[in-house]
C-alpha cells in the first residue's frame, strides 16, 4: 500500500483490502473523510452501532494505516481519529483472482454506502433549495460497447471529473459538497448480442 500522506491517495494491496473489506470501516472511513476528525462515540452514533464496535474497527483501520489518532484533540478519556488519505483506489486487477472474497466484500461494502448516499440525498429533496434540486440526478443509460470503448468512457470521464475538481483551491461562494457517483456495470448474461441498445434511458 503506498504511503498515502504524499498524495492523499491509497492504492489498496491485499494487506489493505483485507482491512478494509468489512461495511462498518467503509462507513467510518467515509465519516471521517466527510466530516473531519471525530471520536469512536460520535462515530458509533451516526452509524447505528455501540461504541466499543466502532473502537474496534478504528483499531483495525489505524493498524493498517487508513486512519490514525488525533493526539491535537485526544485526551486520557477520550481518543480523537482522523482519516489519513482523501481517496482510496482498487486498481490490481490481480487481487480480484487473489482475493476474491475480500474485493467482493469491500465492493459490496461500497455500493451500499453509495445506496446510503442516495437515499440521504432523497431524503433531505423536499428541503434542499430549489436551484440544487436540478442539479441532483438518478439516470440510467444502456449502451453497447466493446471492451476497450468501456474502458475508453471510463477513462474520458474520469477526465470530466477531474476538471471539477478543486484540490487545494477555495471553492467560489455558494460552492456545496457534491457527491458525483459513477457506476459502469457490464452485463454479461445478455440473451442477444444484435448491436442495438437494449433497456430504459433516463436522464
Amino acid at each position: 500500500m503506498a504511503d498515502p500522506r504524499e498524495s492523499g491517495v491509497v492504492v489498496l494491496d491485499a494487506k489493505g483490502l483485507r482491512a478494509l473489506a468489512h461495511p462498518v470501516r467503509v462507513q467510518l472511513v467515509e465519516l471521517l473523510r466527510k466530516h473531519g476528525p471525530s471520536t469512536a462515540t460520535r462515530l458509533a452514533e451516526r452509524l447505528g452501532v455501540n461504541s466499543g464496535t466502532a473502537s474496534y474497527h478504528l483499531r483495525k483501520l489505524g493498524a493498517a494505516g487508513f486512519v490514525e489518532e488525533d493526539a491535537e484533540r485526544g485526551n486520557a478519556r477520550e481518543r480523537w481519529w482522523r482519516s489519513v488519505h482523501r481517496v482510496t483506489r482498487l486498481t490490481d486487477e490481480g487481487l480480484t483472482d487473489a482475493e476474491p472474497e475480500a474485493v467482493h466484500a469491500y465492493m459490496r461494502s461500497i455500493a451500499a454506502l453509495y445506496n446510503l448516499r442516495t437515499q440521504q440525498a432523497l431524503n433531505e429533496l423536499q428541503t434542499m433549495p430549489h436551484g440544487w434540486r436540478r442539479v441532483l440526478d438518478l439516470s440510467s443509460f444502456a449502451l453497447r460497447l466493446t471492451e476497450e470503448e468501456g474502458w475508453r468512457l471510463r477513462e474520458e470521464l474520469g477526465e470530466v471529473i477531474a476538471r471539477y475538481r478543486r484540490d487545494g483551491e477555495e471553492a467560489p461562494p455558494g460552492a456545496r459538497r457534491v457527491v458525483l457517483i459513477t457506476e459502469i456495470l457490464p452485463e454479461l448474461d445478455e440473451g442477444t448480442d444484435d448491436g442495438t441498445d437494449d433497456g430504459p434511458e433516463e436522464g
